[in-house]
């Protein structure tokens, strides 16, 4: 027989059906139960559901470089069904699925930053209360204590002396309260107090850190998310994920679903915008300077080389144009500068002052520069004028050194 509460026992009984429940709870298999956040490469390991037959995805490694798959494939081990519900790459769904939860809890971070503040503030106000509270009984004590000993009858002198003893006891912790009242001191209105809202702003870091381990987050998943059921939208080519959060909301996500051919590889739609710019001016090997200098490694993480560029120009159908290696009609900065016989330094000048007019596609894109334009007579007469600053002449401006 069973008596609850009989002995006493090293946890309470609350936190023991806590933890049959947690067990229950993690026991791999069961119907209507998720996988505990073990570790492993995928986020989203125990927690997807399959939307066409309501089974349980199971996680894949595949790849020379294992990465996670997201897989319904019960089915096959039933005689006359199709082998598969679908496959997912596990990858762009963790990634969207961790910034969808960082996005919904921002607010309730900044609220729970202001609170944590707020009560800050007023543990301060607790401790100070308190201290105040501590030094007038302190001061009760010792005025006590002085009545009695004035009370006392000089010639009992065992008495006086315990008195007297208890008196000076009591200015001791008189003072012992008035000091540590004085180093709790009252906050101004002014004090600037710590902007804890900033760390709402410090999720995504801390989620990315090198020290946060994938248990950790699927533990962090686990605590916001009940499960995610996954679907395939063939015709639109999208995945279809309903999240069903802890609260008892849903919110729906549509991811892209790669295309055959397609991987993580591919080479970034920024640096296709800039080799699709700067094709139809510029070479191969000005595109990849380009590149290189904007920072914008290959889909490998490579530098980018003529060859590269060339490649990729073919693979996209991108059609470049060498007329500005065949005829000139179009100079980079060192080609103005050999032209005029200057350095890069007074083209650049010239730039500038609005004497030499110069294109860039993007900041830190090569200068285009018309051949015609260095023929113009503003660019003649800056160079000319050695020693002075390259910048046209003003009328209203009155010159502090004459032409002889």
């Amino acid at each position: 027989m069973f008596i609850k509460d009989h002995h006493e026992s090293y946890i309470s009984w609350e936190e023991y059906e806590r933890n049959q429940a947690l067990l229950a709870g993690n026991t791999y298999g069961r119907v209507g139960d998720t996988k505990s956040g073990r570790g492993g490469r995928g986020l989203l390991a125990g927690l997807i559901c399959c939307a066409r037959c309501g089974r349980r995805v199971n996680v894949a490694y595949t790849g020379r470089y294992p990465r996670p798959v997201y897989r319904c494939d019960r089915q096959n081990l039933q005689p006359g069904q199709r082998r598969h519900c679908f496959s997912l790459g596990g990858k762009r769904i963790d990634e969207t699925i961790a910034a969808e939860m960082l996005r919904a809890v921002a607010p309730m971070a900044i609220e729970a930053a202001a609170e944590a503040e707020r009560m800050l503030r007023d543990e301060d106000k607790d401790r100070r209360r308190i201290a105040e509270l501590e030094l007038q009984q302190a001061q009760y004590d010792a005025s006590l204590a002085e009545r009695r000993y004035a009370a006392c009858d000089p010639d009992n002198r065992l008495i006086a002396a315990q008195l007297e003893k208890a008196w000076e006891t009591a200015l001791q912790r008189v003072e012992a309260c008035r000091q540590r009242l004085d180093g709790l001191r009252e906050p101004d209105a002014g004090d600037a107090h710590p902007n804890l809202t900033g760390l709402a702003d410090d999720l995504s870091e801390a989620w990315k850190a090198q020290g946060t381990t994938m248990r950790t987050r699927q533990r962090l998943v686990r605590a916001l998310i009940t499960e995610i059921v996954a679907n395939l939208d063939e015709a639109a080519g999208e995945i279809v994920l309903v999240i069903h959060w802890k609260g008892g909301q849903h919110s729906e996500l549509r991811v892209r679903k790669l295309r055959s051919g397609e991987h993580g590889c591919n080479t970034p739609e920024q640096a296709l915008a800039v080799i699709r710019s700067m094709a139809g001016r510029w070479s191969d090997q000005d595109i990849a300077a380009s590149l290189n200098r904007m920072g914008m490694p290959t889909g490998q993480g490579k530098t980018w080389t003529a060859s590269r560029v060339g490649s990729l120009r073919r693979v996209h159908g991108i059609h470049g144009d060498p007329s500005a290696d065949r005829n000139g009609e179009w100079l980079t900065l060192s080609d103005a500068a050999a032209k005029l016989g200057v350095s890069h330094h007074q083209v650049r000048k010239l730039i500038k002052a609005g004497v030499l007019v110069s294109q860039q596609i993007m900041p830190d894109a090569p200068h285009q520069i018309r051949a015609a334009d260095l023929a113009s007579e503003q660019v003649a007469a800056a160079i000319k004028r050695k020693g002075r600053p390259c910048r046209p002449d003003s009328e209203k401006q009155i010159s502090m050194f004459s032409d002889t």
